[in-house]
């Protein structure tokens, strides 16, 4: 015996089958082509580690301790822990469309009218039930987008986590290097104000001119002015570091005079010629890609919209009416199927699906110049890494033998047997020497941290849940 589906029936169910046919699948990958190999200098100097631990190899311990205080305290953190509570919790709002959803209704209600005997009390509660068949893959696309962006949200605390380490580390770095130059300048100043007062006193006596004089004293003061000016600076430097690592200034300023003046040395960490693989490593462009998988799945969303919806419904329930000592009870049920087709909307699902496909496009555009900036990144970190290296000596060479021609000059001068204008010019040139030398080392250190935060910081998959009670700092 042969079967036939009636022609209304085929007529219906014809569309349905075409459109679930049509549901289209975007691709998620990126277009942006990577480089085979670095192409700046590798630091191959160090051992290949674990860059998550990478802060306790610092040769000092108030770097790592004050970078654990700040990932513990920071609100941009909690903020984040936050985004992926509600991540989550659009999850599982999104994973409940997948079941049915049950409500109890029960009322009671006594009422007298005209012309009645007695008033009367009413009363009933009922079960009511709704399902919808996801036909064309609606809620599996909402499941998936609240997914990733639930794996995002995590992500992105991952991303934040590795910044504030970085910023933690650069500026404690950039505090070091200031007292550093604080004490040149403090000294210069010093040794200004004595050299003013040794001219005066040769003025007095005829042994120099009044306008060598007026040189030392202007000398004096602008020296005091820069060692002015290079406090202040300092003072900003520990505000920030202050804020960042969540410790009062007065408690900080304590601990950090155990190290004055020095700075940081890292160890060094290979870098692979693979960028491919170290930029799989990078949080945010995870992050990224679970934005794109995201964005792929509302365009889902929105295709499904615009097909018929079958929905499954059903109600049981009692109800009872007593008037005047008299009851009547009965029970109540109902089941059925309704079929919902979308006719006319003047464009709207067709508007909302392809502003869903813009921004798949946006999100796919967006994590391609996530991955070209990352290459950026780490080839100008590695490239300032290595001309910091290949400076320093240079700039160490250049600082000393300017100091010796201070030297000499000033030696001559307190003699009788130079000018002031030398000495004062073979002074101005000596702190420059020196204070270039303490950039370029805090230049090579801050390059380092740089490239730490570049190449992922060490994260991995397997990192701990930010909202898991063993998460580690």
């Amino acid at each position: 015996m042969t079967f036939r589906l009636p022609t209304r029936l085929a007529m219906v169910l014809g569309p349905l089958l075409l459109a679930a046919c049509a549901t289209p699948r975007l691709p998620t990958t990126p277009t942006t082509a990577l480089p085979a190999q670095w192409q700046a200098t590798l630091p191959h100097s160090g051992d290949v580690r674990q860059l998550a631990d990478w802060w306790r190899g610092f040769d000092d311990p108030l770097l790592p301790a004050l970078i654990g205080q700040a990932q513990a305290s920071s609100p941009t953190l909690a903020q984040s822990v936050a985004r992926i509570a509600q991540a989550r919790a659009a999850l599982r709002g999104a994973q409940s469309l997948r079941w049915p959803a049950a409500n109890l209704t029960a009322q009671a209600q006594r009422a007298s009218t005209a012309g009645s005997v007695a008033p009367g009390t009413q009363s009933s509660a009922a079960i009511d039930a709704r399902w919808e068949a996801d036909l064309f893959g609606g809620t599996r696309a909402q499941v998936a987008a609240a997914q990733a962006r639930s794996a995002g949200a995590g992500l992105d605390w991952h991303a934040a986590r590795i910044t504030l380490a970085a910023d933690v580390a650069a500026t404690y770095v950039a505090l070091r290097s200031c007292e550093a130059q604080r004490a040149v300048f403090d000294a210069d100043a010093v040794s200004q104000q004595q050299s003013a007062s040794l001219t005066r006193d040769k003025v007095r006596v005829g042994f120099e001119a009044p306008a060598n004089g007026a040189l030392a004293d202007g000398a004096a003061a602008d020296a005091g002015n820069r060692a002015i000016a290079q406090r202040a600076d300092c003072e900003v430097l520990l505000q920030s570091l202050s804020v960042l690592s969540g410790e009062a200034v007065a408690d900080l300023r304590l601990r950090l005079t155990t190290r004055t003046a020095q700075l940081p040395q890292p160890t060094a960490f290979a870098v692979s010629t693979l960028p491919t693989q170290l930029l799989a490593q990078r949080p945010d462009i995870a992050s990224a890609e679970r934005a794109l998988v995201a964005a792929a799945a509302d365009v889902g969303v929105a295709e499904a919209a615009r097909y018929p919806r079958l929905t499954f419904s059903g109600s049981l329930g009692v109800a009872g009416l007593r008037i005047g000592g008299q009851s009547s009870d009965g029970n109540t049920w109902g089941f059925g199927p309704a079929l919902t087709l979308p006719l006319f909307d003047a464009g709207q699902r067709a508007a909302t699906q392809a502003a869903a496909v813009a921004r798949y496009d946006e999100a796919r555009a967006g994590l391609d110049a996530r991955l070209r900036a990352a290459v950026g990144e780490v080839e100008e970190a590695l490239l300032r890494l290595d001309a910091a290296g290949r400076r320093e000596a240079e700039a160490q060479r250049a600082a000393q033998g300017f100091r010796d021609y201070f030297t000499a000059a000033e030696t001559r001068w307190r003699i009788g047997a130079g000018s002031l204008i030398d000495r004062e010019d073979a002074r101005r040139v000596a702190l420059t020497a020196q204070t270039a030398l303490l950039a370029v080392q805090r230049e090579r250190v801050v390059a380092w941290v740089t490239l730490y935060r570049v190449l992922g910081g060490g994260w991995s998959a397997a990192d701990a849940d930010p909202l898991s009670p063993s998460k580690t700092n």
